[in-house]
């Protein structure tokens, strides 16, 4: 009861001020050639609704998941356990998706958001403008093969153009190519730590000494390995090149 009164305490002066505002729930601005637009309040919700999505459009529209899952899969090639931690490896995926995704999102801006802001353009184009280099990134990353299978379950007959690929088979067809390369790097991060595991493992056997397990010995060398080759530097500079069209 308490808790009720004091969201009514909270609710009732917000719900009498904007009655004394005379705030419109939804108003409809009609132009001269007939076309309509809604109000600035009504985009704002659209937008905040918007904003509860990013999560899922980061990982479904950017080079966020190829990063996270390479970076997760040389964690379990060292093997150092939860070093680096989730949140290091967050981060890192995080900033290196801006740093790859820095040229869309300036396109962004400068051919959708700024003429919007400025009023030159409507909310319904600034959309369509602004989905279009992210839209041209997604097709630049994603397999023919996986365009064509999704095509087929979807069942799109026909596609002439890039233009003509509905958002929804663009999407799984950008994320199953996707989760294929990430898994391609991390085979090749994994050949060599796995060489050194067997290497060690070997070499135990030969001495017979059996009980010492053979992670525990190979770690220092696979992480002397790692900094010797300078291999974050490596890694990076690949993560980012290999999104290069």
């Amino acid at each position: 009861m308490k808790r009720l009164a004091l969201a009514l305490v909270l609710i009732l002066p917000l719900s009498a001020l904007a009655q004394n505002a005379g705030l419109p729930a939804v108003t409809l601005e009609t132009a001269a050639d007939g076309s309509g637009e809604y109000t600035l309040s009504i985009q704002l919700l659209a937008l905040m609704t918007v904003l509860t999505l990013l999560p899922a459009l980061l990982l479904g529209m950017t080079a966020f998941t190829r990063i996270i899952i390479v970076l997760g899969i040389l964690r379990q090639a060292l093997g150092t356990g939860q070093a680096p931690s989730n949140q290091v490896l967050l981060s890192i995926a995080l900033f290196l998706t801006l740093f790859i995704m820095y040229p869309v999102f300036q396109t962004v801006h400068a051919d959708a958001i700024t003429p919007y802001l400025a009023g030159d353009m409507a909310f319904a184009d600034a959309v369509k403008t602004g989905f279009a280099p992210i839209r041209e990134f997604m097709l630049a990353q994603t397999r023919e093969s996986d365009i064509a299978m999704f095509s087929g379950i979807a069942g799109v007959q026909s596609i002439e153009s890039p233009e003509d690929i509905p958002f929804a088979v663009l999407m799984a067809s950008f994320l199953t190519s996707e989760l294929k390369t990430a898994f391609q790097i991390g085979f090749l991060l994994f050949v060599p730590f796995v060489v050194i595991d067997l290497v060690v493992a070997s070499i135990l056997m030969s001495l017979g000494m059996m009980m010492l397990s053979p992670m525990l010995v190979s770690l220092p060398f696979k992480i002397m390995l790692f900094v010797l080759v300078d291999g974050w530097v490596l890694l990076m500079g690949s993560l980012a090149a290999s999104f290069a069209t």
